[in-house]
């Protein structure tokens, strides 16, 4: 937990709708799609257990303003890559050593497949092991888990949906943009 013991929280518009952004001392701690309320709550009941903290929702806080600009600027096609401080307290093991793997080693405009990354980090055979990690990423969009994806071509899952995926692939140039 961060020294301050505190957690900030607002929900931001993108194009793929609304983003929970919550952030601690050492950093963003997560992005949550969909972030309607039930969606918000869940994530907020969360992060309330996990980290041991009442989250705070603050709008305009100073730790949420880089992200916030950061990911205007990536969905408005301008930044291609994130530089802000991360808490990675909701993820450990073998998913966080894959995580910061995807966040270090797959650029904007690429992809990699499940089995590449568990190659990666000294696991060969641990794709399913990778997916999950995917699935249970706390900091979509920034670490970019939409950038993996099966070796067949397929898009593999994803938990903001696979339609989000895609646009976000679309957005990086991977996919072509939808015609309407």
């Amino acid at each position: 937990m961060n020294s301050d013991g505190v957690v900030e929280w607002a929900v931001v518009d993108s194009d793929i709708g609304p983003l929970l952004l919550a952030a601690t001392g050492a950093g963003l701690v997560t992005v949550v799609f969909h972030a309607r309320p039930a969606v918000r709550d869940k994530a907020l009941d969360r992060l309330r257990t996990r980290l041991g903290a009442e989250p705070v929702e603050s709008p305009g806080s100073a730790r949420l303003a880089e992200p916030v600009r950061q990911l205007a600027a990536y969905f408005a096609g301008t930044l291609r890559e994130f530089s802000l401080d991360l808490d990675w307290s909701l993820t450990s093991g073998f998913n966080r050593q894959v995580l910061r793997e995807l966040a270090a080693g797959v650029p904007y405009g690429a992809v990699a497949g499940y089995g590449d990354l568990a190659d990666r980090v000294g696991q060969p055979g641990a794709a399913q092991a990778v997916g999950a990690a995917m699935g249970s990423n706390p900091l979509p969009v920034v670490v970019p888990c939409h950038r993996v994806v099966e070796s067949d071509g397929g898009l593999g899952g994803f938990g903001g949906g696979l339609e989000t995926k895609r646009q976000l692939l679309a957005l990086e140039g991977v996919l072509p943009q939808p015609l309407f």
